[in-house]
């Protein structure tokens, strides 16, 4: 798959990451990135020992780790409250029920406290026989949990019935709403609109070609593009990318400390190097100063792209975009505390390249994630269908 391919010293750099720092295999890293361990270990002697691996937040391991021994049993019974809410005036097998559920999470004796049941009480309940009914729930609900886990947390009710159908599991969209509301389980959902970057008149503003058909039939046809910010503790970083609106898979993007013309054009360089498309592609932005400039049109010129523009002010006709970073804001980046760019840019690596584009289910796609719609269409073609 990445034959002929050639990567940015940065993406490998994060691709190391991930097996230095955040505990990945080399083959599930490979798998997912479409690349050969022989290239991971080459870049694993080759970046290793990089300052761009080493990150800030280890250096500060040692104090938060103090500190989060400090305030242990405060923020524990603080986030049992929270999460048992619904149970606090239920009846005491309902609670008996959450503590189950939860023991992985916290403490029994803790949940036992905040609830003001008695531990006692709770291994006997424990010993008595349940229902075949009551044990089926049990089962599914752990399921569903590991479902939920594997997702990063982030989807609700609909994407889990899915992911239990397809291990083939009996069950309904009630029935999987119903325990996963019962063992605390929610979709991440919310989160504020950017405001528009629109200040003066633009050097070079092309026609809105797209025109909101968003639909496309074969890859590398229509590309989307766009820019959104992230907040960390050494300031702003903002993150340009390229999407492939066959698919909805991210093939290109980039991070800097600048808004600039040269973010967008380092993440449309990343998707022409890595797709290398055959035909003429359709790129759409909005009419930012990145995209209307002297530099993009010139890029635009020499790797065999046209050119389409929303209208002025106008985010629905970019909403592919728009779509992508809500996503990435709500799953990912408003649950986290940066405190360095590098750390951000990890963390965006890790959304991009380990979950949304391998793994994440898109309605779009019929369920399937970006990669494996384009895997199925590939073999599809192949079989001549």
């Amino acid at each position: 798959m990445s034959k002929g391919i050639r990567f940015t010293d940065e993406f490998k750099q994060d691709a190391v990451a991930q097996v230095v720092e955040r505990g990945y295999s080399v083959s599930e890293v490979a798998e997912r990135l479409g690349i050969s361990t022989k290239s991971l270990y080459t870049w694993k002697a080759q970046f290793a020992q990089s300052p761009h691996v080493r990150s800030e937040v280890a250096e500060q391991a040692a104090e938060i780790k103090r500190l989060k021994k400090e305030l242990a049993r405060v923020t524990e019974e603080r986030t049992i409250l929270k999460k048992a809410n619904r149970v606090l005036r239920a009846r005491v097998s309902v609670k008996y029920a959450f503590i189950e559920a939860h023991r992985a999470e916290f403490s029994v004796r803790s949940m036992c406290r905040v609830l003001m049941v008695h531990f006692s009480g709770f291994y006997a309940w424990l010993k008595e026989p349940l229902s075949q009914r009551a044990l089926e729930d049990a089962r599914q609900t752990k399921l569903i949990h590991q479902a939920w886990t594997d997702s990063g947390r982030v989807y609700g009710y609909r994407k889990l019935t899915d992911d239990l159908r397809d291990a083939g599991e009996t069950c309904s969209e009630n029935r999987v709403a119903r325990l996963a509301s019962l063992a605390g389980i929610t979709a991440q959902i919310g989160y504020k609109r950017r405001p528009g970057r629109y200040g003066g008149k633009p050097a070079v503003v092309a026609d809105n070609t797209l025109d909101r058909q968003f639909g496309v039939e074969a890859p590398d046809r229509v590309w989307v593009t766009d820019i959104t910010y992230i907040k960390t503790h050494e300031g702003w970083s903002y993150l340009a990318v390229v999407i492939d609106l066959f698919s909805r898979r991210v093939v290109g993007w980039s991070m800097q400390s600048r808004m600039t013309s040269d973010l967008a054009l380092q993440a449309l360089l990343s998707a022409v190097w890595r797709r290398k498309p055959k035909h003429r592609v359709l790129i759409h932005s909005d009419q930012g100063s990145q995209f209307t400039g002297k530099e993009w049109q010139s890029f635009l010129g020499k790797h065999n792209l046209d050119a389409s523009m929303s209208r002025r002010g106008n985010c629905h006709d970019n909403a592919v975009a728009e779509s992508f970073f809500h996503l990435l804001k709500r799953e990912r980046i408003r649950r986290r505390t940066y405190l360095t760019r590098d750390a951000a840019r990890q963390d965006v690596f890790d959304y991009i390249e380990m979950f949304y584009n391998p793994t994440r289910k898109h309605t779009n796609n019929g369920m399937l994630s970006p990669v494996d719609y384009e895997m199925k269409q590939q073999k599809m073609n192949e079989a001549g269908v």
